[in-house]
């Protein structure tokens, strides 16, 4: 199994991060402590597998490897920004609880590839797998800006979710988030639900920047305004419906609800 990780995995990560021969003359000569990897693997296909997980999850070497500081009169190894050789880090040792979880991870990883994706009928040849970047896309935790912004309005208030989600929005290059337009929809209707009329607002109003020919947009900050109780606004977002698409029967129905006419 754990020939197959490092084959199916890492495969093509291997061949984009392999080391250069003057860092791995700076590595022990065969790696130890590896549990998941095979025991005999190559020191230098280590490394690349390594540097493939760090770039998959935006981290360092310290992320998960304890690095200890120098030896007097010994050369400078690799520090946190540094570029020197590796020779002062203890990749053997597991005092880092990130190491035991990357284990994990990688272990879950070998499972959908091999266990759970060979099942799938007429599946892709060759076959598609995971890897670390399907889910961190270069975040050491993998997340969603629906979660960003959930969480940020939890602790700091929706202007600050309103703040974190434009400077987000200005790496889209990234890829690490779903700038589109139904993530902060899907948060606003999780707000109405909880009553909190003013924030699905706010944020409906600055999704509506960045999709301003949306009617769905238009039609939740109607539902939004009449659920707070502001019938006239309610009313003025239906017919801005109707404005942008005249045969939308939901902004309709819902004037006739009203006792409005559409």
């Amino acid at each position: 199994m754990a020939h197959r990780l490092v084959i199916r995995t890492f495969a093509s990560i291997l061949a984009l991060t392999v080391c250069s021969t003057a860092a791995f003359a700076q590595l022990p000569a065969k790696p130890e402590n590896l549990q998941v990897l095979p025991k005999d693997m190559p020191t230098d296909s280590v490394v690349a597998v390594m540097r493939g997980v760090a770039m998959s999850l935006g981290v360092r070497c310290t992320f998960c490897h304890v690095e200890r500081e120098a030896a007097a009169g010994a050369p400078a190894g690799l520090g946190p920004g540094a570029g020197g050789p590796f020779q002062n880090f203890e990749f053997k040792s597991d005092e880092k609880e990130h190491k035991k979880i990357a284990r994990l991870m990688m272990r879950m990883v070998d499972s959908i590839n091999t266990k759970f994706l060979v099942s799938i009928p007429n599946r892709d040849d060759p076959p598609t797998n995971v890897t670390c970047m399907t889910c961190h896309r270069g975040l050491s935790k993998p997340g969603t800006i629906e979660t960003v912004l959930m969480g940020t309005t939890s602790r700091s208030g929706v202007d600050s979710a309103i703040g974190r989600y434009r400077a987000l929005r200005g790496d889209m290059a990234s890829g690490k988030y779903n700038f589109g337009e139904q993530p902060v929809t899907d948060v606003a209707q999780r707000l109405i639900i909880q009553q909190k009329y003013d924030d699905a607002i706010k944020l409906l109003q600055m999704n509506q920047e960045f999709y301003p020919n949306s009617v769905n947009i238009d039609y939740q900050l109607a539902e939004a305004y009449l659920a707070k109780g502001d019938k006239d606004q309610g009313i003025a977002r239906l017919r801005a419906v109707l404005t942008k698409n005249p045969n939308d029967r939901r902004a309709r129905q819902r004037l006739q609800q009203l006792g409005v006419q559409p």
